[in-house]
């Protein structure tokens, strides 16, 4: 809640996640990778939102350039980390492989957690490599994995 201040995040292959409440005057930012988003880095972001006078029913959030879910290439032992309910974020892959859509799971979590209004840029950081770097894209061919992105958000000074 402090004018002139930006927040950033880094990212590779993980969602940023921007949020914004205008009429308190607060921002957030979060860096929901799958544990991430799974451990609950969106709710904890909220939470520390409205305690500086946030409402969740007016916070607006942006979700970046992440791994898109057909980049996303997870084994079975991925999925048995997710609950029944998560099922509609994982998708058929190769034989004993899935899919899963990092994008549509944090939107998810964005839901429960009181936000209603949330942008997702559905760009794919792996798909892009003249725009993102990607550290699994990286991983996968065998280069250097020292590239990263940055979000920023901030309120006018």
């Amino acid at each position: 809640n402090t004018p002139g201040l930006l927040l950033s995040i880094v990212t590779a292959d993980c969602a940023p996640v921007l949020f914004a409440d205008h009429n308190a005057g607060v921002i957030g930012a979060a860096h929901a990778g799958w544990r991430g988003a799974h451990g609950g880095v969106i709710e904890a972001t909220v939470a520390a939102m409205v305690s500086l006078g946030a409402n969740p029913e007016n916070i607006a959030a942006a979700i970046g350039p992440c791994i898109a879910q057909g980049s996303y290439e997870v084994d079975e032992g991925f999925r048995t980390q997710f609950s029944q309910g998560d099922e509609k974020f994982f998708s058929a892959g190769r034989p004993g492989h899935l899919q899963f859509d990092l994008e549509a799971y944090v939107a998810s979590r964005l839901y429960l957690a009181g936000v209603r209004e949330f942008t997702s840029l559905g760009i794919d950081t792996y798909s892009a490599p003249d725009r993102f770097f990607s550290f699994r894209r990286a991983t996968h061919r065998g280069e250097a994995n020292y590239g990263r992105q940055f979000s920023l958000i901030g309120l006018p000074a």
